[in-house]
């Protein structure tokens, strides 16, 4: 199924005054144009995701309040040998957490857990630190001119609703210190993605995601959380632009053996995914609940371009992943 979406050109309120969804926030951005602001408390969302790639190493950082805890999170993986380091850590009422408005503005910073992660955004980029006990991450993420993401607002309704923010393939290049050893991110072998979040959700929801890239070529792909809300998270980026691809897709693979390959269909997608690390998170703190199964690997296929042109996607690497969250 085709969604009807709506560009967005110029910046907009996601919310009414009185805290329910702004009709005219609904619709999709080439750039961040949407101000986040929330109101109320229990229900609101707000996080930051970075996934950064290198050809040795993969880290993702997870900076996320959900008003009553803050989870924040430090991983890497080292793609030689699948040795991970991860440290996750729940703080209360995520006390010092600091989440900007709008996307690609201002400071976003949390601590707690021995867990510490700033994020410093200019109009030039993202400067991106992060330490948990043995990692240390210290990196730049460059705007290029011209460059684009993919903005969505997904309502479900006037009182739940997403505004995320997809940004792929941007350059990176710092440095990544694991215990004594300290790996250079070089920025012509490495990239790193944004995961934007802002919103009121449903307390029981489950989403996937794909993203994957390559110099020149991204694909964006979501499904579930969007389904049957008129608005969809799928993009394909060639050289900077985005293409939006307004389909709902079908996800097929195996729950019993997350290793084997998945396939991302619609009429512009055909896509296969095939992993070569699973990483298993789980989360269980009462009635808040989380299990995820985040797949790193590289992908076949192929998407189709606004003008009917069809993209290889041979060689792409990320991720793709099925999420499942009390919250």
């Amino acid at each position: 199924m085709a969604a009807a979406e709506r560009e967005i050109t110029s910046p907009v309120d996601l919310c009414l005054p009185d805290g329910r969804l702004n009709p005219a926030a609904v619709g999709w951005t080439r750039r961040p144009l949407h101000r986040a602001n929330l109101r109320g408390w229990g229900r609101c969302k707000r996080w930051e995701y970075w996934g950064i790639v290198t050809p040795t190493h993969i880290v993702g950082l997870v900076a996320s309040s959900l008003d009553y805890a803050g989870l924040y999170g430090v991983y890497v993986l080292d793609r030689a040998t699948g040795e991970e380091i991860a440290k996750d850590a729940v703080v209360p009422f995520a006390r010092g957490a600091a989440f900007p408005e709008r996307s690609g503005v201002g400071v976003a910073r949390v601590r707690g857990g021995g867990v510490a992660i700033e994020l410093a955004q200019d109009p030039d980029g993202t400067s991106i630190r992060a330490s948990a006990p043995g990692v240390d991450v210290d990196v730049r993420v460059p705007l290029p001119d011209g460059h684009e993401s993919l903005g969505v607002v997904v309502p479900w309704g006037p009182n739940r609703f997403q505004y995320t923010v997809k940004d792929l393939g941007r350059p990176v290049h710092g440095r990544l210190r694991l215990g004594e050893k300290e790996i250079v991110v070089d920025e012509a072998s490495s990239f790193a993605v944004l995961d934007h979040g802002r919103g009121k959700w449903p307390y029981s929801v489950t989403w996937n995601w794909a993203a994957g890239c390559a110099p020149g070529r991204a694909i964006q792909l979501g499904g579930k959380w969007t389904d049957g809300t008129g608005s969809t998270e799928n993009a394909l980026f060639l050289d900077g632009r985005l293409h939006k691809i307004g389909d709902e897709l079908e996800w097929s693979y195996d729950r019993t053996d997350w290793l084997r390959p998945w396939r991302i269909t619609g009429p512009r997608v055909e896509v296969e995914f095939h992993p070569f690390h699973e990483r298993k998170a789980r989360t269980e703190l009462g009635i808040v609940a989380n299990e995820t199964h985040q797949c790193f690997g590289r992908f076949t296929g192929r998407a189709r371009a606004d003008d009917g042109t069809w993209v290889d996607l041979d060689g792409l690497v990320g991720w793709a992943e099925e999420a499942r969250n009390r919250w």
